[in-house]
């Protein structure tokens, strides 16, 4: 195969990959709490640099010289992925059981029927049951839910609901304007963030080696208020119609490898002399 073919290929197919991932963000824009995903671009030879130390080949060896062909050294591929987990915009709702986190790193948690999971997502409502859940209808974890298993509930009677800054819930005693203290919201702050899978739904798993301890001052909590995502739907479509060019000149170059350089080659060794 032309080498020049294969790094086109190969420039394309990570354009590919990166116009996935714009697509993604422009249409989670306007997803409470979405956090933005980036891909890292890199090369063979970053990639051999790397690893070289565990590969079971001696350097300055035959072998090593076969392994690290040069050829492929500057082929772009796709070598890591992260998620922005910058603060997006607060925007003020004032709806009782809307919640924002205004610090970066910390989560709500939530009861699904896959296990407990993280978001950002503050958009909580009451069930019929007198239940705290999220959109999907998953119980909000309270800070003391692996002890008890008790989920955060109200009443009719609660007309009054205040939620202060680290997530302590009260309401009011029926019929005064008097509050006692409820249940408090579970809000953790994983130490690996790069640990958590983004499972859909706006939900993260965690990772299992990471305990979920909950913050006794998490100090983030507003209450009324929701997270947008951090996604700039400008620079998404500067970053889209960046990779589309890319895809473009890959395939001229692709075009220009297969044909205009064959029919040439192919046209000069035709030519016999006589």
């Amino acid at each position: 195969m032309q080498t020049g073919y294969y790094a086109a290929t190969g420039g394309m197919v990570a354009q590919f990959n990166r116009m996935d991932t714009i697509a993604s963000n422009l249409a989670n824009a306007n997803t409470t709490g979405y956090k933005r995903d980036q891909l890292i671009t890199g090369d063979f030879a970053r990639l051999f640099k790397t690893a070289q130390s565990e590969l079971p080949i001696a350097n300055q060896t035959e072998e090593a010289a076969q392994y690290f062909n040069r050829a492929l050294s500057r082929v772009p591929q796709i070598t890591d992925a992260y998620t922005d987990q910058s603060l997006g915009a607060m925007q003020r709702t004032d709806n009782t059981f809307d919640m924002a986190l205004s610090k970066e790193g910390q989560f709500f948690a939530v009861n699904t029927p896959q296990g407990v999971r993280l978001t950002r997502d503050g958009t909580f409502t009451i069930n019929d049951e007198g239940k705290l859940v999220n959109k999907q209808g998953h119980e909000v974890l309270s800070a003391d839910y692996f002890q008890t298993k008790t989920a955060i509930t109200f009443t009719p009677q609660d007309s009054v609901v205040t939620i202060d800054k680290n997530g302590q819930i009260s309401t009011n005693v029926p019929g005064s304007t008097q509050m006692v203290a409820n249940k408090k919201l579970l809000i953790a702050e994983p130490q690996n963030i790069r640990a958590l899978k983004k499972e859909g739904d706006n939900l993260y798993i965690p990772d299992p080696a990471d305990p979920l301890t909950p913050l006794a001052q998490s100090g983030s909590v507003m209450q009324g208020f929701v997270e947008k995502s951090n996604v700039n739907a400008v620079n998404e479509m500067i970053a889209l119609v960046e990779a589309n060019r890319l895809v473009g000149m890959y395939q001229k170059a692709m075009d220009s490898q297969m044909n205009d350089l064959n029919r040439d080659a192919i046209e000069k060794i035709a030519v016999t002399r006589r």
